[in-house]
């Protein structure tokens, strides 16, 4: 009898203590439902430029490498256009996203105001949108009622640097070229207007500056028509670097290689040219990081609800002096 007692307060004991236990596991699991929302998994559409251009493909790698070191945290849908002038294929891409119902978009626009009007739709959508790299236009925004975050570097800037460099090297009065990015995109618009900065203080004569739309081979040929009719021309300034490797190209294939070239990006194949003493330099906005930059910023502003505001981001100017 004894020891059926004691048994059966065994039992009990037993009970009591897995009930215990059990309550305990549902408040924790309740705990964990409430605060589900602070462990949301958020999707993060990433939209870029032309992907043939190294730099882009740069920055998408960038991004990759962010998303699987916070997996946790988001999902990565990431494209790109087919060439630098795409716009539609943009505009469908951001169409495509608002259906899919993404919780942000990154994006690097083709043009500074045609992606605007699709880009406002994603906002009324509930959508968080991020500009990157090339800075929607003022005024159209202001005119479309949209308030949409420009996370990049200061593109002014970064041309000056370059330019100022570059000035160093030449003499007062001597003779350059710009090359410039698309008409109508405001980076372009900005590096433009740093290279004219730092020659006019300078004092040195810009003899012509026509666009050559971001691409490698239209630097080459607007290169090789212009150097015959500039036989005094000292330097070219390119807006980026795929169109300064155009324009060392057209060089060589001229015989004049005294032109001094300085370019904007600092891709590999520059940091090759500038190696060898084809090129003077580039300027890094470390295009591994502005991705980045704006999906972090992305994930700020879904997180805490916060009103966005511009975010800059670095520049440097590279030489063969600080080239890794």
């Amino acid at each position: 009898m004894k020891i059926c007692n004691q048994i059966s307060r065994f039992f009990c004991l037993f009970c009591s203590v897995t009930i215990l236990l059990m309550v305990s596991s549902c408040g924790k699991v309740e705990q964990t439902k409430s605060t589900g929302q602070e462990a949301k998994r958020f999707r993060i559409a990433l939209i870029m430029k032309s992907l043939a251009n190294e730099f882009f493909k740069t920055m998408e790698d960038g991004a990759k490498v962010h998303q699987v070191q916070h997996t946790q945290d988001y999902e990565l849908l990431s494209n790109g256009i087919r060439n630098e002038q795409d716009v539609m294929g943009q505009n469908a891409m951001v169409e495509q996203m608002i259906a899919q119902k993404v919780d942000a978009i990154v994006i690097a626009p083709a043009d500074s105001k045609a992606l605007i009007s699709v880009c406002k739709r994603a906002q009324d959508a509930g959508i968080v949108v991020v500009n990157i790299d090339n800075k929607f236009d003022r005024a159209t925004l202001e005119g479309k009622q949209a308030k949409i975050p420009f996370v990049g570097p200061d593109n002014r800037k970064g041309a000056r640097l370059a330019g100022e460099y570059l000035a160093k090297q030449l003499k007062t009065g001597n003779e350059v070229a710009i090359i410039e990015g698309m008409p109508g995109a405001f980076n372009g618009e900005q590096r433009r207007l740093g290279f004219e900065d730092a020659m006019k203080t300078a004092e040195m004569k810009i003899v012509s500056s026509q666009t050559a739309r971001w691409e490698m081979n239209e630097a080459s040929k607007v290169v090789g028509a212009l150097l015959p009719t500039q036989p005094k021309l000292k330097a070219l300034l390119c807006a980026n670097d795929s169109m300064a490797l155009g324009a060392a190209s057209a060089l060589r294939s001229a015989n004049r290689l005294d032109v001094i070239v300085i370019g904007f990006d600092n891709i590999s194949a520059a940091q090759e040219l500038i190696k060898n003493g084809r090129m003077l330099c580039t300027v890094d906005q470390h295009g591994d990081k502005i991705a980045v930059f704006g999906i972090e910023y992305a994930l700020e502003i879904l997180r805490t609800k916060k009103a966005p505001t511009d975010q800059e981001t670095p520049v440097d100017l590279i030489t063969v002096q600080n080239l890794k």
